[in-house]
């Protein structure tokens, strides 16, 4: 009968954990979708689409006398280095964008991705008027994915002492949260 007992006890155990395992995994699904779709949300931010989004990057909507209106900041041929801040910006025109600094530890290890204030990271669709489903009930992610885009020069073209007419490459850190807001997945690429 004791035998019987701890075969049923530790039969019980194994199913709770085979139970648990399977939630973590969907989680983490869940999360990396996420992060994978604010990856491409990014690319769609540097890129200045859609063409509709009055927040669009480097355009001035509410001024058309603007004379810098039609300056797209991710252009690389003329890309305004100026607005990627060292530790990332906050502001309207330049949130998410940071400027790497060979002497502290990278921006996407700095950056509260949860924090509610003071963001250094831009959230899903916020530049895009994209939408992504998040925070209700049922099992979907806790928070809409978030990131950054780092300014670095292009590895594969000699760099000139003429910063302004550089060429550069956008490294993009995404982080995707599951249903529980501890699962986060972060994904890179470079663009």
């Amino acid at each position: 009968l004791v035998i019987v007992s701890l075969l049923g006890v530790a039969s019980i155990q194994i199913s709770r954990m085979a139970t648990q395992s399977a939630r973590n995994e969907r989680d983490t699904q869940i999360a990396w979708q996420a992060a994978e779709a604010a990856l491409l949300d990014a690319e769609l931010d540097i890129l200045g689409m859609p063409s509709a989004s009055t927040k669009k990057r480097g355009y001035n909507a509410s001024d058309p006398t603007d004379p810098n209106n039609n300056i797209n900041i991710f252009d690389n041929k003329n890309t305004d280095v100026s607005q990627f801040i060292l530790g990332c910006g906050t502001d309207t025109k330049n949130k998410g964008l940071c400027q790497i600094s060979p002497s502290s530890q990278a921006n996407w290890l700095s950056v509260d991705f949860l924090a509610t204030s003071n963001q250094k990271y831009v959230e899903f669709g916020e530049y895009t008027a994209r939408t992504f489903q998040s925070g209700a009930a049922g099992i979907q992610p806790a928070h809409p994915p978030r990131y950054i885009i780092e300014l670095m020069d292009d590895p594969n073209i000699e760099r000139t002492k003429d910063v302004q007419h550089r060429k550069y490459i956008f490294r993009i850190t995404a982080v995707g949260f599951g249903p529980n807001e501890k699962t986060q997945v972060v994904l890179q690429s470079i663009y």
